[in-house]
């Protein structure tokens, strides 16, 4: 029996920007308005559905309790469907869709909704505490210092200067507008009310009108924590480093957002059953673990394992969805990887454009890589995001 991974379908949100048009929708409102869309646009019988499994990175209050089962009863599908929540920090919603794959591999279920959620507005990154973060003897074992300081050590060491930075963000701006401009993200379902009426349609994030002098007058974002004592802890790992070069601004970081993606994977014989034609096939995933303290570089290792296994190297592969958590995390994924250039990395921009609804944001770069395979008549895609840890992950699929 032929047990591969199809991906029929990947629709997402308008990320909405922080306290901006998403905000007045609670989480599992917005997930369930999402799990509805796919159910209409496939006619589907969510009898059929084994599963549903959601990332979420903050998995308390409004997101709490099981927010992927709680989004399936409130969509009103069938009550045999079960739900579950994951949390690999920012690749959250890429391990959801990496899980429901390797399910449906296992031949043991055939039919599964992936994707992930964040509304950063109502439920703040890191309201759920953690030892990671919060405890003082975890932080002395780890080595623990804020992202930001992980992102300049990033650029200190790769001697990526503040003009590298904030031309590789200007360049993330200009992709997405023109993207946005001309209709390439067709994967966003708009949302609506109650009534029918439009909350938004689009990524409200972007900035278009955003040119390099606005970028270079932004003040470094992550000086003033260094200067707390983080700074140190990352020197002291990284002794070949005499001081941090603080390059890293509002304007070269992703930006702060609510939005929710969902992503129908099956067997091709469950997509035959039903009558869906597939889109993708999901060929391999890898997640890594590198040092915690720079914490941001998995995504390079990790791609590579996800190619190793399929025998696959860069350069089969035609377009690149690598999350824009900071600039720098960018540039030294496109050094890692020996790419010459950007040219086939965030073609339409990135978090940095439009925002990082972080355990959403995994399954909404599947959806856009599919979308733009599809547009330009493309075979093969990679997906990859870093994540808090030292974590990395990647996705690799092909068209069929």
């Amino acid at each position: 029996m032929n047990n591969d991974a199809y991906v029929f379908d990947a629709i997402r949100t308008p990320r909405g920007k922080k306290d901006g048009a998403l905000s007045e929708l609670t989480p599992t409102d917005i997930l369930a308005k999402l799990l509805k869309s796919l159910q209409q646009k496939h006619n589907l019988d969510t009898s059929q559905v084994d599963d549903v499994v959601i990332g979420c990175v903050t998995p308390v209050g409004e997101q709490g309790g099981n927010i992927a089962k709680a989004a399936v009863q409130y969509a009103g599908w069938d009550e045999s469907v079960t739900g579950m929540q994951v949390n690999r920090f920012c690749a959250s919603g890429l391990e959801a869709i990496n899980l429901a794959a390797m399910k449906i591999k296992s031949g043991w279920e055939d039919l599964i909704v992936a994707g992930g959620i964040d509304c950063m507005s109502r439920v703040p990154m890191g309201s759920d505490g953690g030892s990671i973060m919060f405890e003082p003897k975890v932080n002395l074992k780890t080595q623990f210092v804020p992202q930001g300081i992980s992102a300049d050590l990033i650029a200190t060491l790769g001697d990526y200067s503040r003009e590298d930075v904030d031309s590789f963000a200007f360049e993330s701006q200009k992709r997405a507008t023109i993207a946005l401009n001309k209709g390439y993200f067709k994967s966003i379902i708009p949302l609506t009310d109650q009534n029918g009426l439009k909350i938004l349609d689009y990524d409200e994030h972007i900035r278009p009108k955003t040119t390099m002098e606005d970028l270079r007058a932004l003040k470094p974002s992550f000086e003033t924590i260094g200067n707390l004592g983080f700074d140190q802890i990352a020197i002291g790992k990284y002794v070949e480093v005499e001081s941090i070069n603080h390059v890293h601004t509002a304007g070269n970081s992703s930006g702060i957002v609510d939005g929710a993606a969902t992503v129908l994977i099956g067997s091709k014989q469950k997509g035959n059953e039903l009558g869906i034609i597939p889109r993708a096939k999901i060929i391999s995933v890898a997640t890594v673990s590198k040092d915690s303290t720079i914490m941001l570089t998995g995504l390079g290792p990790a791609s590579k394992k996800a190619l190793k296994k399929v025998g696959m190297d860069i350069k089969d592969i035609d377009i690149i969805e690598a999350n824009e958590a900071f600039a720098s995390v960018i540039l030294r994924f496109i050094d890692d990887m020996g790419l010459e250039s950007t040219e086939k990395v965030n073609v339409n921009g990135g978090a940095i454009a439009m925002g990082h609804p972080i355990g959403a944001t995994g399954a909404m770069l599947l959806g856009t890589a599919i979308d733009e395979m599809e547009r330009r008549d493309l075979n093969t895609g990679l997906i990859t995001l870093c994540a808090a840890g030292g974590m990395g992950i990647s996705t690799i699929i092909e068209r069929v």
